[in-house]
C-alpha cells in the first residue's frame, strides 16, 4: 500500500488549480486531470481537490482546504475527487462551494471533463473500467522528475486500510503504454521517472504473460536507453521478484533508494495488521539489498499506535529503524478508518498515538542526520530541481552552498562534492 504523505499543492500559472493530498499516485493523477481539464476548456475558475482516505488527518486537511478555497474564491467551481470522495461522496458534495464529486472511475476519462453534470460512478464501475491506459501525462509542469502510473488498486486487505474500497482491485498498465509515456517524458526534458501505484510489487498478474515489476523495469530501461534515472515508489519487501533483484545488483540507472511498506516492527502487530511480512523478512530484505548494492538507502512507511500496541511492541519498531538502517521515514499515528477490522479492535488513546509518532519521527530525524553526516566529503550525482538544489541518487536533498558558477539549470545532472551536512540535508560545491 502506498501510504499518504503530507498535503502537496499544484497550480498552473493561469488555469485549473489543483490541491492534491496523499500518495505519489494522486500526484500523477492530478497532473493527468490538469491536462484533461485544460483540454476540455476549464480555466482559472476551476479548482480540483484530489483527496486521500488513508488517515482522518488527510481528510481533515482536504475539507479545510475546500472551505478555504471557497472563502477565497466564492465564484470558483470546486470539483472533488480521490479516494475519500469515492468512499463517501455525499459528505464531500455537502461542503460549501463543491459543484461536483467525481468518482475515481471517471477522473481520468476525457468525457468526464467535457460533461460535468453526470453523477459519480460506484466503486464497482472502477473494477470494470480497468484504467490501464490512465491517459498519458507527458508534461509535469516543467519538473525534472515525473511520476508514471504502472498499477492501480489493491487485492490485499490490510486491517487498517480503506484504499481497496476507493480504488478497487489491482490492475496493471501494459508495458507498452508505460514505455510510450516514459519516452514522451524524456523527450520533454524529464531526467528521472518514478514508477508509482497503490501496490506496485503486485504488477502484472492481470496482463498477458503475467509480467513482473522487475520485467517491466528491465524492458523500460532497455527500450528507453536515454532515461538517466529510474526510481521506484513503495515496495512490499516480500514481493520483490528475481528480475528486480538482478536490477538492484546490476543496473546503475535504477536508483539506490528503495521505500518500503513496513508499517511496524513487531510480529504480533504485523499479524494483526494482516501484513504479508514479518520483522525478519524486512531485515532479510535490507541485508540482501545492501549486499548487492552497498550504497543503497532505505525509506519506510511506519504506523505508531496501532490498536493493542504495547510499549514493548512500539520499542520493536523504534529498534527496527536502527537495526534495518532506515534513513527516510514516513510516520503516521494510527487513524481508525470506518468499516475496517482494525477500527473494531481496542483503540489506544489518541494522545498516546501522537506521542509515539513523535518519538518515531525523532528516531527518523536522527537516522537521517547520521546518513547525511556519512556523505560529507563524497562526490554525488545530483539531479537539479532548481538551479541550486536537487536530489542525490539516494534521494537525499542537497543544496549548492554558494550558487553562482556552481549552479545549473533544473533537470541538469551535476557532479557535486558534499562539504557539510545539516538537519535538512546536504550542502555541496561543484566537484573538481
Amino acid at each position: 500500500m502506498s501510504t499518504a504523505s503530507a498535503q502537496s499543492c499544484g497550480e498552473a500559472a493561469s488555469g485549473v488549480r489543483l490541491l492534491t493530498f496523499g500518495c505519489r499516485l494522486n500526484t500523477y493523477e492530478s497532473e493527468a486531470m490538469r491536462a484533461l481539464a485544460t483540454a476540455a476548456g476549464h480555466g482559472a475558475g476551476t479548482i480540483v481537490v484530489n483527496t486521500c482516505a488513508v488517515t482522518a488527518e488527510a481528510e481533515r486537511q482536504a475539507r479545510q482546504a475546500i472551505r478555504k478555497a471557497h472563502r477565497e474564491n466564492p465564484g470558483a467551481r470546486i470539483l472533488v475527487t480521490g479516494c475519500a470522495a469515492q468512499i463517501r461522496p455525499a459528505d464531500w458534495a455537502a461542503l460549501p462551494g463543491v459543484a461536483r464529486v467525481i468518482g475515481n472511475a471517471e477522473k481520468l476519462r476525457p468525457e468526464t471533463w467535457a460533461r460535468l453534470d453526470a453523477p459519480p460512478a460506484p466503486v464497482a464501475d472502477i473494477m470494470a473500467a480497468r484504467e490501464t491506459a490512465a491517459h498519458l501525462v507527458t508534461e509535469f509542469a516543467g519538473r525534472a522528475r515525473a511520476f508514471v502510473q504502472v498499477q492501480q488498486g489493491c487485492d490485499h486487505r490490510c486491517t487498517f486500510c480503506v484504499i481497496p474500497f476507493g480504488r478497487g482491485p489491482s490492475r496493471s498498465v501494459p508495458a507498452g503504454a508505460v514505455v510510450e509515456q516514459v519516452r514522451a517524458l524524456v523527450r520533454g526534458g524529464c531526467r528521472e521517472v518514478v514508477l508509482t501505484g497503490v501496490d506496485i510489487t503486485s504488477y502484472g498478474p492481470d496482463l498477458p504473460g503475467r509480467p513482473t515489476l522487475g520485467q517491466l523495469c528491465r524492458r523500460l530501461l532497455r527500450l528507453v536507453p536515454e532515461l538517466p534515472r529510474l526510481r521506484l515508489s513503495s515496495l512490499d519487501p516480500v514481493e520483490v521478484d528475481p528480475d528486480l533483484w538482478r536490477l538492484i545488483a546490476e543496473e546503475p540507472r535504477l536508483m539506490p533508494h528503495l521505500h518500503l511498506s513496513l508499517q511496524h516492527g513487531a510480529d504480533l502487530i504485523l499479524k494483526r495488521m494482516r501484513r504479508r511480512h514479518l520483522r525478519g523478512d524486512a531485515l532479510a530484505f535490507v541485508r540482501r539489498a545492501r549486499s548487492l548494492r552497498p550504497e543503497i538507502a532505505f525509506g519506510a512507511d511506519l504506523i505508531a499506535g496501532f490498536p493493542t500496541e504495547t510499549e514493548d511492541h512500539f520499542a520493536q519498531t523504534l529498534d527496527l529503524v536502527e537495526e534495518a538502517g532506515l534513513t527516510f521515514l514516513h510516520v503516521f499515528p494510527y487513524s481508525e478508518r470506518p468499516g475496517t477490522p482494525a477500527a473494531r479492535m481496542p483503540q489506544l488513546p489518541r494522545a498516546l498515538r501522537r506521542e509515539r509518532a513523535a518519538r518515531l519521527r525523532e528516531a527518523g530525524a536522527r537516522a537521517a542526520r547520521r546518513f547525511y553526516a556519512g556523505r560529507v566529503g563524497r562526490e554525488e550525482s545530483v539531479l537539479l530541481e532548481r538551479e541550486d538544489r536537487g536530489r542525490t541518487e539516494q534521494f537525499a536533498p542537497i543544496r549548492v552552498a554558494a550558487p553562482g558558477a556552481s549552479a545549473g539549470a533544473p533537470g541538469e545532472l551535476r557532479r557535486l562534492r558534499v562539504v557539510a551536512a545539516t538537519d535538512e540535508g546536504l550542502l555541496a560545491e561543484a566537484a573538481a
